[in-house]
């Protein structure tokens, strides 16, 4: 037999009240259902570190894309480094 280990966790009335329904709907209990999807996460995110992976949701991977393809600007030491190389200073 496995020997076990408690977790406490706290977690504000709404948070709770969101595992709980969660719980319900897969008919486990909330403990059940914390320690399904918790370790099941974490598992996942020691496999990625452990690849160097990094995995991103749908509005994280848009947020990501989004600041890669945004317009930048210089800044002024880089402009001043700009005019320096042409000789323009």
């Amino acid at each position: 037999m496995t020997k076990t280990n408690q977790l406490m966790v706290r977690l504000d009335d709404s948070s709770k009240a969101d595992i709980a329904k969660a719980a319900e709907l897969r008919k486990v209990s909330i403990s059940d259902y914390v320690r399904m999807v918790t370790v099941a996460q974490a598992r996942r995110e020691v496999t990625q570190a452990e690849q160097d992976t990094i995995s991103l949701t749908p509005d994280e991977q848009l947020a990501f894309w989004s600041a890669l393809n945004a317009p930048t600007g210089l800044t002024r030491a880089q402009r001043e480094l700009g005019r320096t190389m042409r000789g323009e200073k």
